[in-house]
């Protein structure tokens, strides 16, 4: 239990409080607060974390708050930006959001008897001072560009208010409010255990676990989590059990031993870039107490092969805030017994789907992410969406890549829940490349001067159709289940193919040209930004594969033992293990003549033949997951 007051400590210093005065004041009075760290996030969603004496701080104020912190391009992920011929980068304090004090609760100051605290301000990195060069600085250059665009929309086309509730006009308008949430998905589990996968699998399909009881340690750490992630402001929601997980057993020390659960968290959405820099707050706090009680926790998007990864449903919504201090939704349409949205809201929505193939090398950068899109599971591989089978039915369809929120009581509820992405994803780069494919479709749309009918219609188009905006030769719309109602065949065709590899992925980026330019409006995304994310996750993909997941796999083949002896065997167990030792020197045996497919891989790789690599990737997951299947089946049957 939490053996201290947590009224008595500093969470959080908001955006009205940053003056030279209150801060140095809020300071003073928390001297538990003993440490300041300016926190950047790099290309590559890396934040930055520096130890600033409070007292040092204090004294140099002034200059930190108008001039930050210096780095070098060496300890920050910005590829072909900061080298090391040129590497000077600072890290520049955001005065405009949430500060929040990050507490060391296995550190406890003497002088007050509480966790010693770090304050953490969002920050934003800036190369040879005057280029903005993070995930932060894009994230709020795509909100700026969409409240200036819509702005200019609403006055170009006035046509629209006639399907917007509360607003006559633009005149009617004091600003617009971008408004997001994510809802974080996480495993936690005892240091060491690995999982069964039967047992997950099993307890996966009897829903043994989901929305469960808590017990033990699980149910500590979660309790004071929710707890202290309230007491930051953000308006925690409810955490419970997800679908993951085996029952944990109770040890003789009276506490529960292999502990394998899967867990979530939900709180209050924000605007854009406090949504995320709250999200990243989030799993400090996560992390650190469920650790305090001995649980590892992990953010990974699929931990376990075979049974439910972890995703983050981000949502993405658009207000406005009236002059009359009303506040109404522009995706909501005027009469929600009438229309799904106005007119913006389906061109929201269809700026999302049109692009999503731009999109997605943002989403899923990782080999653990794509792990987790597979087919059958509750995470989307076709880029379709799903509006309810008519207003009044909303749509539950948990098969789509992005769904439509509504409440037919609460107009302001209306958004989009984007569920592809993971705990993983940059939520940064997530919120402001779907922002930006947001205000396109929304352009298309108004200088059509589209209605709700006609843009439903067009959202609803069958293959082959003609539209003004959205592709002929697909299909975006389905209220069935994709994965029963459609074959591979069918949804590959009328959704598109999925990419499998982070390769695969990130080649979108050359097949799409026209719509990579939808990103570079307004100078969100530069090309030197998209080339420096582009060699980051490039970098990332091929020294997982080369020096962690080649390495992982020769590991596992050589767990795969004979373990059959002489006496007593039968027939079936040979003929399992002359399968299992095929497969087991295919993957990874050389001879003089034929080299081993992890040393093909590996040589792929050297070669930056990245097209071969990819696809020995795919044989390497397909050969490895059959002789997880063989091995498991051979060891069953051995007395």
């Amino acid at each position: 239990m939490l053996e201290f007051n947590l009224d008595d400590m500093l969470f959080n210093i908001p955006p009205h409080m940053h003056s030279r005065e209150d801060i140095v004041s809020l300071l003073q009075e928390h001297p538990e607060v003993q440490f300041v760290s300016l926190v950047g996030i790099d290309m590559g969603g890396h934040d930055t974390d520096e130890k600033i004496p409070v007292g040092l701080f204090i004294d140099d104020i002034d200059k930190l708050l108008i001039h930050g912190v210096q780095t070098d391009g060496s300890s920050v992920a910005l590829p072909k930006i900061a080298d090391l011929g040129n590497a000077k980068v600072d890290i520049i304090p955001d005065l405009d959001v949430n500060w929040y004090v990050d507490y060391n609760f296995r550190n406890i100051c003497t002088a007050t008897g509480l966790p010693v605290g770090t304050l953490r301000i969002p920050a934003f990195l800036v190369h040879n001072e005057n280029f903005e060069c993070c995930s932060r600085s894009v994230l709020r250059n795509a909100i700026t560009y969409l409240k200036s665009q819509v702005m200019e929309e609403l006055t170009a086309h006035p046509y629209v208010f006639k399907y917007i509730k509360g607003a006559d006009s633009v005149a009617d308008i004091d600003k617009l409010v971008v408004t997001s949430a994510t809802e974080l998905e996480f495993w936690v589990k005892t240091p060491d255990d690995k999982g069964d996968r039967e047992q997950l699998f099993t307890a996966q399909v009897l829903k043994e676990q989901y929305w469960k009881r808590t017990y033990g340690e699980v149910r500590t750490a979660l309790e004071e989590t929710l707890v202290i992630l309230d007491k930051y402001g953000f308006g925690v929601e409810m955490g419970h059990k997800e679908v993951g997980g085996v029952k944990a057993k109770m040890g003789h020390s009276g506490h529960y031993d292999h502990v394998m659960e899967q867990l979530e968290i939900d709180w209050k959405y924000s605007d854009a870039m406090q949504a995320a820099d709250n999200e990243n707050q989030v799993k400090y706090v996560v992390r650190d107490i469920f650790t305090r009680h001995g649980l590892d926790v992990t953010f990974m998007a699929k931990p376990f092969d075979g049974v439910a990864g972890s995703g983050e449903h981000t949502h993405l919504g658009l207000a406005a805030k009236l002059k009359n201090g009303k506040m109404t939704s522009m995706f909501a349409p005027e009469d929600m017994k009438k229309d799904f949205m106005s007119p913006m809201g389906f061109g929201a929505l269809m700026g999302i789907l049109k692009n999503y193939e731009v999109i997605n090398p943002f989403i899923s950068s990782s080999n653990d992410s794509l792990n987790r899109l597979k087919p059958g599971y509750e995470a989307p591989v076709c880029i379709v969406t799903s509006l309810g089978k008519a207003v009044d039915k909303p749509s539950r369809n948990r098969t789509v890549l992005a769904g439509l929120i509504r409440d037919i009581n609460n107009p302001m509820s209306t958004r989009f829940e984007l569920r592809a992405p993971n705990p993983k994803s940059n939520t940064y780069l997530v919120l402001a490349t779907s922002y930006m494919a947001i205000i396109d479709g929304i352009s298309a749309a108004l200088a059509a001067e589209k209605t709700p009918a006609e843009l439903e219609k067009s959202l609803s188009k069958k293959y082959g159709e003609d539209d003004f905006y959205l592709e002929k030769d697909r299909e975006y719309r389905s209220e069935e289940d994709v994965f029963v109602y459609y074959s591979e065949e069918e949804r590959e065709k009328l959704f598109g193919r999925a990419p499998s590899t982070v390769w695969e992925n990130l080649k979108a980026f050359d097949e799409h040209p026209d719509r990579i330019e939808a990103f570079k409006a307004g100078d969100v995304l530069p090309q030197i930004l998209l080339d420096s994310y582009e060699a980051q996750t490039l970098s990332q993909w091929k020294t997982e594969l080369h020096d962690r997941l080649i390495p992982n796999t020769m590991d596992f083949i050589r767990t795969c033992k004979k373990r059959h002896n002489e006496d007593d065997y039968s027939d079936y167990d040979v003929k399992n293990w002359l399968e299992i030792d095929k497969i087991r020197h295919d993957l990874g045996k050389d001879t003089i003549t034929q080299k081993s497919l992890l040393t093909r891989t590996k040589e792929a790789l050297d070669a930056e033949d990245y097209d071969q690599a990819s696809e020995y990737q795919l044989e390497i997951q397909y050969k490895v997951n059959a002789l997880t299947d063989l091995y498991y089946k051979y060891k069953k049957n051995l007395l």
